[in-house]
Formats: structure tokens, sequence, C-alpha cells
């Protein structure tokens, strides 16, 4: 994927054999029952304003962001949902004049899903005489700089706290044990710092090197596991699963990417571009969409989507506000739908001018605090304990999607319970939330 000139894709050995299968399963079923403190599933650290954004569709990335007015076509004509942006890294090597602030909210506002790309250093032993390299005693500093910046980098453009940043790891020889170390100590070290930071970690890799590699090292307490997986596989198959040394029941929640075709050109609407085309059901960038209070009177903003919690500010009508996502609540006037803000406070979207006064309104997303599971299998209930029925399960590294969080059985030592965005529960004690014995700020009360 890393860009030279016009293109340049990193799926560049496709004629090597794929990876031999990992048992992953029977790993899985050898972990002991415990919440992890650390490695593999360390916790993010959420402020205020966050909620993460899934892209489950199509994307395609290119050298250079388009022009808003190509992005305005290809949205109408193509089969596209989401675009791949380059926001930074000491190997990025196209120029980006229309990467801004400002193109971000265009393209957001137009419905793309913006699926944010840092190429950072590279490893030891990858192919390209080139390239920045980190080395086996700068991995770790490496790793945690380029994430560092960035999250710096994704802040100047207003990407926000709860998105995916993706690593360009590109393709290296796979044979190399000491390069192989090295990598997944990268890795580990940007996992852990955009969790810090309040970030998701996401990983862009060769299928055949960077994603076999982690997938071998998926259930390892030595290495912070990334949150989603973003392959590339360069056979016109979009399918993402049945990847070969990936087994499903890694990144299997909402947490995978193929880019299954390189360097090609499409048009749409008369405006060509050259680029990869992938699939996505996994987490991109969280932004912020500006509407208007059309209250006529102030409008009480709260500390959750509910009339009985405390209020925290007002917003004078006609004023603008920045909407984050959006959740269920307390029903004002015709909706139960409550916006949260940049701020963090929550606003009753009765009052506010996004498209429906009724219902969720495209393209705001749903508020959603991710967190991975932290034991082989995580049964899900259909309410806040031990005593309700089986719904379903997550595997070890799952992603659990919470919308809230309240008081149910005990657990080990919390009597938390999280709620899913498919309405199922699963306990606290169970997920790399920042807590295991109390609520976890910011995730409201259910």
């Amino acid at each position: 994927m890393m860009k030279r000139g016009r293109r340049r894709g990193a799926a560049i050995a496709l004629a090597l054999a794929p990876a031999t299968l990992v048992l992953a399963t029977l790993a899985l079923v050898a972990l002991p029952i415990r919440p992890a403190a650390a490695e593999p599933a360390t916790s993010v650290s959420y402020p205020p304003i966050t909620s993460a954004t899934r892209l489950t569709g199509y994307a395609f990335d290119t050298c250079a962001a388009p022009p808003l007015t190509t992005m305005q076509t290809w949205k109408i004509s193509s089969r596209y949902q989401g675009v791949g942006a380059y926001i930074g890294g000491v190997s990025r090597s196209c120029a980006q004049p229309n990467l801004t602030a400002a193109w971000i909210t265009a393209v957001s506002l137009q419905g793309w899903r913006i699926i944010p790309i840092y190429v950072g250093h590279q490893a030891p032993c990858i192919r390209r005489s080139s390239a920045a390299r980190f080395a086996s005693g700068t991995a770790d500093i490496l790793g945690t700089a380029d994430a560092a910046d960035a999250v710096a980098q994704a802040q100047v453009l207003g990407i926000l706290p709860g998105s995916a940043i993706y690593g360009d790891m590109e393709h290296y020889s796979p044979t190399d044990p000491e390069c192989r170390a090295a990598v997944l100590a990268y890795v580990s070290a940007w996992t852990k710092e955009l969790h810090r930071q309040g970030y998701l970690a996401g990983m862009y890799a060769h299928i055949s090197s960077g994603a076999k590699h982690l997938s071998e090292a998926y259930i390892s307490t030595i290495y912070a596991r990334p949150d989603a997986l973003w392959i590339a596989r360069w056979d016109n198959n979009s399918t993402l699963t049945g990847w070969a040394g990936v087994p499903d029941a890694l990144w299997s929640n909402h947490q995978r990417g193929k880019q299954y075709r390189g360097d090609h050109s499409e048009a749409y609407g008369g405006i060509k571009i050259s680029i990869d085309s992938d699939r996505f059901d996994a987490p991109v960038a969280t932004v912020g969409y500006a509407y208007q209070i059309t209250s006529s009177a102030n409008l009480n903003g709260r500390s959750g989507p509910k009339t009985s919690t405390p209020k925290v500010q007002s917003y004078p009508p006609g004023a603008t506000v920045t909407v984050v996502c959006q959740t269920a609540g307390t029903k004002i006037g015709t909706t139960s739908v409550w916006n949260k803000l940049a701020d963090g406070n929550y606003v009753s979207d009765f009052y506010v001018s996004t498209p429906s006064n009724t219902g969720y309104s495209e393209p705001l997303p749903r508020c959603t605090y991710p967190f991975q599971v932290t034991i082989p299998i995580l049964n899900k209930r259909s309410g806040p304990g031990p005593s309700y029925p089986i719904t379903g399960t997550l595997p070890a590294g799952a992603l659990g999607w919470l919308t809230c969080q309240r008081s149910g059985s005990t657990v080990g030592t919390s009597a938390i319970w999280d709620r899913l965005d498919d309405g199922t529960y699963v306990s606290d004690y169970y997920l790399a939330t920042p807590s295991k014995t109390s609520y976890s700020p910011p995730l409201p009360s259910c």
C-alpha cells in the first residue's frame, strides 16, 4: 500500500505459498479464565468526547486525497462507502494538498466513512532499500513515537478519539525470526500508545508476513494485540473470512478489512482514479457533524441520554453544536434518540436539526465503546446476570461494542454488566475496560 509516485502496492508477493493455519482454537481453550491486566488485551482510555464508528461495506484507497468534487461524484456513482486517507508517517510518499480538516468534514457530510492510514517506520527486513526502518532495539521506541504522531496528525484533521488508526506495515521477509520479533514489538507499542490516547489500533499487513505473524502472536502475553486487522491479498476476492493463516476466530467481531485488488483505475461519473479496492467490517474514523439547536428556549445538555441525568450546560436557540454520535434515551417529543456532542454532553435529538426527528439520522453513527474480550469464550446473555439465557458468545480478542453499563450479578470483583450494540449483556469483568470494580467513564448508565 505504500505509495511511491503514482502507485506502489503492498501485495507484491502474491506468488508466495499461503501461511500454515494457526491452531488458534486449541490455543484459545488453553487460556486461563481471568481478565487481562495488560497484554494481549490492553485497555483503552477513552476521553468524554469518544465514540467509535464502523464501516461495513466497500472502500478504496488512493495515494493522495481526491478533490471534494471528485469525492461527491464518486459517492453518487460508485459502490464505495469508505475512503482511505494517508494522514502521515515518515514513509508516506504522496503530498496531500486536499487533506485538511475541512476536507474530512466535507467528505463525512457527503456520507463517506474515512479510514485513517499512517505509514510509519517499516520492518528491518523489508525488501525496499529506501524505506525508513525500525530495528530490534528501536521497535518499541519508534512504535510508540509513530502512534503518538499518528494521534497528533489525526487530531489536526478533526479525527476524534474512539477512531481506529491503521498503521501501514508493508510486506517483509516472513522467514526472518529477528525481524518477526521486531515487527511484533513495534505493533505492540503502537497499540498501547494509541490505547493510552483513546484511539483504537488497526494494522494493515500482508497476508504472508505481518498478518501471519500477528495471527501467530494473537494470544501472546508479551505483545499487545491490535483491535483490527486489514490484510493485503490481491486475489479479487473480497470475502472477510477464510484467510490463509488467519483463523476466522481471530479479529472476529467487526474487526476485519481486506485490500483485495490493487493498482488499477476505475471511473465513475467520468472521473478516473488510480486506486486499491477494499472491503471493510471494522472500526474507522469518528468525526463531528455540525447541526443547529432548533428549540425556542435554551436546550439542556446532560451528562447522559436521560432527563434524569444531571444538567451540565445549556445551548441557546440557533447555536451550532457538533454531534459525534446518536444513542437511545428518554423519549422527548417524537423521538427517543439523543445526540452526544463533541463536549461530551447529551441533548435530545428532537431539538437538533438532524435529518430525522423520529429516528436515527445518517451519516451519524451509533454511540459505541469497543473493548477486547479477555477470556477464551465470553457468553452473551439476555440480561445482566448469569441466570439469564445465553444468546451467543464472543471469542478472545473480539471487540465488545458497548453502548452502556448497568449493575447486575457480581462476577469476580465486579457487579457491572455491559450492554452490547445488539442488545445483549456481558459481564464487565471479562472485558478490557479500565475498571474491574465499578463503572468506566465515558460509558453512560443503561
